[in-house]
């Protein structure tokens, strides 16, 4: 599968337009799954509204995309961060989830590859230690967009928001095995620039 996230910082009082327009391009395309949702409280560096297109390749996304550069070239849309990546999810529980998370981040170029596995490897792990993940997607980006060069997604869908605020970010797992890579002050740091995370509501299963 080939995967379209972005971020987007819209003027307040046309958020809705951009809204009704993003979904209804979303609709047209024929994305296999796709969000277009407000992000909600807590969100980082992750815009007003979150858009995640699934598509079965990523020639589909290519055909694709030109309505949604059109729609973004609004003037209302005053930033895009974002990625676009291939990859398979990963569903680890077969209750639904109802939040949609997105984590954009870029690994130091200099970063060499033994190094990266290992990163990879750990983050990975997060699924398996915290219950209120439902599905999962760890991809490494081909294209990205906005203020960074991005090179990895990790994305999940959640219980709920508590999910994600709670047992999530405060899990040992995180604090104490995963932060070590963004951490400045580690020895291991290779994660420098600003992250966007971002997260929203969803109705339907994104990460299948």
């Amino acid at each position: 599968m080939y995967s379209v996230t972005r971020l987007l910082d819209v003027a307040e009082g046309d958020r809705d337009r951009v809204l009704g327009e993003l979904r209804a391009a979303a609709s047209a395309v024929g994305a296999l799954r796709w969000v277009v949702k407000p992000t909600l409280p807590g969100s980082r560096n992750g815009g007003d509204i979150l858009i995640h297109l699934r598509f079965a390749s990523a020639d589909h996304w290519h055909c694709a995309a030109a309505i949604f550069t059109a729609v973004l070239a609004n003037s209302a849309v005053t930033r895009v961060n974002g990625a676009s990546y291939p990859g398979e999810p990963v569903r680890c529980n077969t209750a639904p989830g109802t939040v949609y998370r997105a984590l954009l981040f870029r690994v130091l170029p200099e970063t060499d590859a033994a190094t990266v596995a290992c990163f990879e490897r750990e983050l990975s792990l997060m699924p398996r230690y915290v219950a209120t993940i439902r599905a999962w997607q760890l991809s490494r980006v081909t294209e990205a967009v906005g203020d960074n060069a991005w090179s990895h997604v990790f994305e999940q869908e959640f219980s709920d928001v508590e999910g994600l605020m709670g047992p999530y970010l405060m899990h040992p797992i995180h604090w104490a095995v995963v932060d070590r890579w963004f951490d400045p002050e580690t020895p291991d740091v290779i994660i420098r620039d600003r992250v966007c995370h971002s997260f929203c509501t969803m109705d339907d299963p994104v990460l299948s």
